[in-house]
C-alpha cells in the first residue's frame, strides 16, 4: 500500500461470479501477478461502486476497467474519458446495486472536490457472457491480457495508461482499442 496517494490507480471492477462481467477484477489479479511500476497502484472495486468514488480520492489518474454489453464484438476494447461516461447517481436512487462506476464517477467529483482525480479513464471490454459462471470467456480472455499489455506499454512510456482522444466513435464517448 502506498503511504501517498498513487499518480496511477487502476480499479478493476465487475461480479467474480457472473462470467465475463468479472473481468475487471480478474484483470487487477493478473496486474498483480506481473508487477505495476511503483506510481501505480491497483485496486479490487467489485460491484461496490459507492467504494469506487471513495477509492479514488487524491489518486493522481484513475483507470477503471469493467465489461460492458453493447452489442459489440466480444473482446472488443473501449477507452471511454470518464467526461463522457458520467452519469447521475440519482437515476439509481433507491437502489445500491444499481450504483455502477459511471454513477461513482459523478458522485466522486461532487464528493471529493479538489482531490479527485486529474483524470479517469474507463476501459470497457464487451462482454459475451454474463451468465452464472467464473470463467471469462476466451474472446474476453484475450482482450484482458492485450489491455494489460497496453497498459504497461503505455506506462513504460511514461504515460499514464489513458490516452483518450477524439477517435471515440461519435455519439458514443467510447473508442475502440483493439478488437477480437
Amino acid at each position: 500500500m502506498h503511504s501517498t496517494p498513487p499518480h496511477i490507480l487502476v480499479i478493476g471492477c465487475g461480479n467474480l461470479l457472473r462470467a465475463d462481467d468479472g473481468v475487471g477484477p480478474v484483470m487487477i489479479r493478473h496486474l498483480l501477478d506481473r508487477g505495476v511500476p511503483e506510481d501505480v497502484e491497483v485496486a479490487d472495486g467489485g460491484t461496490a461502486g459507492m467504494d469506487v468514488a471513495f477509492r479514488m480520492r487524491g489518486a493522481g489518474h484513475v483507470i477503471l476497467v469493467d465489461a460492458c454489453v453493447s452489442g459489440g464484438e466480444p473482446g472488443t476494447i473501449y477507452e471511454v474519458p470518464a467526461s463522457e461516461a458520467e452519469t447521475p447517481p440519482l437515476e439509481a436512487a433507491g437502489n445500491l446495486h444499481s450504483f455502477r462506476w459511471d454513477h461513482a464517477i459523478t458522485f466522486a467529483r461532487w464528493l471529493l472536490k479538489d482531490e479527485f482525480p486529474q483524470s479517469v479513464t474507463a476501459f470497457l471490454i464487451e462482454a459475451g457472457s454474463t451468465e452464472p459462471g467464473m470463467e471469462l470467456s476466451p474472446p474476453v480472455d484475450r482482450a484482458m491480457h492485450r489491455l494489460i499489455d497496453l497498459l504497461i506499454e503505455r506506462w513504460a512510456a511514461g504515460g499514464t495508461g489513458s490516452e483518450t482522444g477524439s477517435s471515440a466513435t461519435p455519439g458514443t464517448g467510447r473508442a475502440a482499442c483493439a478488437s477480437n
